[in-house]
C-alpha cells in the first residue's frame, strides 16, 4: 500500500490565516486592556490577562482547523475535554471576559470579520460605560468586624452593646472557636453610623475584649476576601 501524505492547509489560503490569527490578535489585546482598565478588585492576575489575548488566537486556530467539518469538530471536543484547569475564576466578571474573547476568536477564526470587529467593540463599550457610570452599584457601605473573645464571660453582650452604639446595623455572621478553644472568633458584618470612624470602633471593641485581637476589614464589597 503506498504511503501517502496529505497536506489540507489548501482548504484556507496564507492570509486567511494571517488574518484571522492577526485581528483575533488585535481584538482579544484591546479587550484585554479594557479588562485591565476596568478591574477593580485587589486579585488582579497578569498571567490571566495574557491568557486571554492567547485564548483568543486559539480559538481562531481551532475554528480554522474544524471549518465545517463536523468529524473534526468531535474529535477536537474528544481531546480537549481531557484538559483540566484548577485554578478557581474569582469573579464571574472574569468569566465573561473569557466568552467575549472565545466568541471574537470563533468569529475571527470562521471568517466573520466583520461581526468580530463590531461585536468587540460594542461590547468593551458597554463595559466600559457601566465602569464609568458605576452602573448598578449598590450605594451600602459595610464593614467586616472580626473578634477575638475568652469563651467564659458575656463578653458577646458586651460586643453587641458597642455595635448597637456606633452602628446602625449589625448581624452575626458566624462563630468559631480558634487556638484549641482558648479563644472564640466572632465574625460580623455591619454599617457604621454616620460620623463614626473604624478606628472609633476598633478602641470600642478592644476595652470589651480583654486586650484580643479586634479586626475591621472595610469596603468589603470591592476586595476579594
Amino acid at each position: 500500500m503506498p504511503f501517502e501524505v496529505q497536506d489540507l492547509s489548501g482548504t484556507f489560503s496564507v492570509g486567511d490565516i494571517a488574518i484571522a490569527l492577526s485581528l483575533s490578535f488585535v481584538l482579544s489585546a484591546f479587550i484585554a486592556w479594557v479588562y485591565r482598565f476596568t478591574h477593580r478588585n485587589v486579585s488582579y492576575s497578569q498571567s490571566y490577562v495574557q491568557t486571554l489575548v492567547v485564548l483568543g488566537m486559539l480559538i481562531a486556530l481551532i475554528m480554522l482547523v474544524v471549518g465545517s467539518n463536523i468529524a473534526r469538530a468531535f474529535a477536537l471536543v474528544g481531546a480537549l475535554s481531557v484538559v483540566r484547569f484548577r485554578n478557581a475564576i474569582k469573579e464571574t466578571r472574569d468569566v465573561g471576559f473569557i466568552f467575549l474573547v472565545m466568541g471574537v476568536g470563533m468569529a475571527a477564526g470562521t471568517r466573520f470579520y466583520t461581526l468580530a470587529i463590531v461585536a468587540a467593540i460594542a461590547i468593551s463599550l458597554i463595559v466600559l460605560v457601566m465602569y464609568r457610570f458605576n452602573w448598578f452599584a449598590a450605594n451600602v457601605q459595610r464593614q467586616v468586624v472580626k473578634v477575638q473573645v475568652p469563651p467564659d464571660g458575656n463578653h458577646i453582650d458586651r460586643i453587641q452593646d458597642v455595635l448597637i452604639t456606633l452602628t446602625s446595623e449589625f448581624e452575626l455572621v458566624s462563630i468559631e472557636s480558634i487556638r484549641g478553644g482558648a479563644l472564640t472568633e466572632l465574625m460580623y458584618t455591619v454599617r457604621l453610623k454616620k460620623g463614626a470612624e473604624p478606628g472609633e470602633l476598633i478602641t470600642k471593641l478592644g476595652e470589651r475584649t480583654g486586650g484580643q485581637r479586634v479586626t475591621v476589614l472595610t469596603g468589603y464589597d470591592q476586595t476579594d476576601l
